[in-house]
């Protein structure tokens, strides 16, 4: 009996004119896990993350949520399934405020007539799951669920990112670069709100290229180049060494995981 995925990918294909992006990448997230995503400038990831999350629509292959096949023709389609990426660049808007960031895109209405007919928004309930979700990932550091998130450190706007991801995300939450241009702490700080989206059992996909960081907290890592998955390695039973060896073509994969 095959193993079921909370999140698969088979042969995906990304072309851009002659450029392979894409070269009939597999992908698979199983249930509770963090699943590292490493790979040299070029290899593609960022394309296999797109794909998964709906903000680039795959040329060939599929991807299974919960064993069913899915077709997301955008971002938005792939939150409403429950798969919440926090990207790069955060997509915050600094002048909102900390609880208006949360819940840009699907703000809650004031109920009867004021919510239906005039689209009042219901801060006051926004303001109190903001805060909730923020204490349960130990962010209440943050005293003003109301204040400008362009006041906020860098770590701080991470977490803003995460806690919403963790709000809304009930099946799959995609990290890319969490921790870039973060100092000692902050990355700290972020590393423990991912184990805890773990504990509280979400799959989380994490891309970076803090080793360190990987090998810290992953329980398996998905080695991609030239376009596809090359290895799936177990961080126990290989080195920091062997991975980037790996990633970078000097070190054959290991037989019994590689794609």
């Amino acid at each position: 009996m095959s193993e079921k995925f909370v999140l698969q990918a088979k042969g995906l294909v990304k072309r851009f004119g002659r450029v392979v992006a894409l070269d009939h990448a597999d992908f698979e997230l199983r249930a509770g896990e963090i699943l590292a995503v490493i790979g040299d400038n070029g290899a593609g990831k960022s394309t296999l993350i797109k794909s998964l999350s709906g903000a680039m629509a795959p040329d060939e292959g599929e991807i299974l949520l919960e064993g069913e096949k899915v077709h997301f023709s955008s971002p938005m389609a792939a939150r409403n399934a429950g798969i919440e990426t926090v990207y790069q660049n955060l997509a915050l808007s600094p002048a909102l405020s900390i609880a208006d960031n949360m819940f840009m895109g699907r703000e809650i209405r004031r109920p009867g007539l004021l919510g239906k007919a005039f689209r009042m928004l219901d801060k006051k309930a926004m303001d109190g799951v903001a805060r909730r979700k923020l204490s349960e990932l130990g962010l209440m550091t943050i005293q003003n669920i109301r204040q400008p998130v362009e006041t906020l450190s860098g770590g701080q706007r991470q977490g803003v990112a995460v806690a919403r991801a963790a709000a809304f995300g009930s099946r799959v939450v995609i990290l890319d670069e969490p921790t870039a241009a973060l100092g000692v702490k902050e990355s700290r700080k972020v590393l423990d709100l991912i184990l805890g989206l773990r504990a509280k059992g979400l799959p989380v996909v994490l891309i970076s290229h803090n080793m360190p960081h990987v090998f810290e907290i992953a329980d398996r890592i998905h080695i991609h180049r030239l376009g596809r998955r090359i290895a799936l390695i177990n961080p126990k039973d290989h080195s920091m060494s062997d991975a980037v060896a790996i990633m970078t073509g000097a070190m054959a994969p290991p037989q019994s995981q590689a794609a």
